[in-house]
């Protein structure tokens, strides 16, 4: 099913547009992130998508448009920095959210279990580190039981040790079958969680599918050898269906291999061919990389 699609979505301010012609297709059970460097318009796409603002051009359908009501009710989202009363505990600022949601006998310990806060429930939540701030936020998003949850940055300033906590958690806010829209600037984590992603920069989609086929770690050989069998050298990457897309970089030849292929067996197999190679080195694509590849110049 799908649940949310956009379609030429586009949105200015003045001569700026923030976000040109975007169109996402985002199925139930996906974990999807909208990647892309600050500024790039992710922000801006999840205002869209929950009504905040209004687009210039374009439109939204959430749910095919087959949800009776407003379908922001079976959605939880966090936008930008969590706000919650300094003074009151855990559970009474959940005790409010859920009275303003209207939602009756919330699982305010289950949830608070789940985001690991439960043994300081009763704390003040201005005694709060960020990271936990962040952890009773997702609480908050979760109270409604939606089907859809939307994290803005939801790691942005966390040190090490919170980054990977709210990951975790991340992690079973989808292994339990809600669709997660995540926006995010930071590869590492998009990586680690989404299925699908979805590159922007300047307000433009790049690349949009599975995160396997849009950024993967694909192993990349570098080869080399003497000037005078350089042509034997592509003439055996080209005999090899092991060996593809050769081009050279720092005066090397550089190809994607396959993954199962050590540069011993290259070696070998290269040498019964009567081709000697002078410099070989098996790396792993880095996915840094291939994310600057694909926004360059964009």
């Amino acid at each position: 099913m799908t649940v949310l699609q956009t379609k030429n979505l586009t949105k200015r301010y003045g001569k700026i547009t923030a976000l040109d012609s975007l169109n996402l297709t985002i199925e139930a059970g996906n974990v999807y992130g909208i990647l892309g460097p600050n500024g790039s318009g992710k922000t801006t796409t999840l205002g869209l998508i929950l009504g905040i603002l209004n687009s210039d051009e374009g439109g939204y359908e959430w749910f095919g448009g087959n949800w009776e009501g407003h379908p922001n009710l079976k959605i939880g989202a966090i936008l930008e920095t969590p706000n919650f009363f300094p003074y009151l505990n855990a559970i009474d600022n959940l005790k409010i959210v859920a009275k303003i949601k209207d939602v009756v006998n919330p699982d305010i310990e289950g949830l608070l279990q789940m985001v690991n806060l439960y043994e300081r429930r009763k704390s003040k939540f201005k005694t709060y580190s960020l990271g936990m701030k962040q952890r009773l936020a997702i609480a908050a998003t979760l109270i409604s039981n939606p089907e859809v949850v939307i994290f803005d940055e939801p790691t942005n300033g966390l040190d090490p040790e919170g980054i990977a906590e709210v990951r975790n958690i991340l992690k079973k806010v989808a292994s339990s079958g809600r669709t997660v829209i995540m926006a995010s600037h930071l590869l590492d984590e998009v990586e680690k969680i989404c299925t699908h992603v979805a590159i922007i920069k300047n307000g433009k989609l790049l690349s949009v599918g599975p995160i396997g086929q849009i950024l993967n770690n694909d192993k990349t050989i570098e080869l080399d050898c003497d000037p005078e069998d350089l042509d034997a050298l592509y003439s055996f990457i080209e005999t090899t269906s092991w060996l593809r897309d050769p081009k050279k970089v720092n005066g090397k030849i550089e190809c994607t291999i396959s993954e199962d292929l050590s540069a011993k067996e290259v070696n070998k197999e290269a040498f019964s061919k009567g081709l000697v190679l002078t410099h070989i080195v098996l790396r792993n694509v880095r996915l840094e990389e291939e994310f600057l590849q694909i926004t360059k110049g964009a």
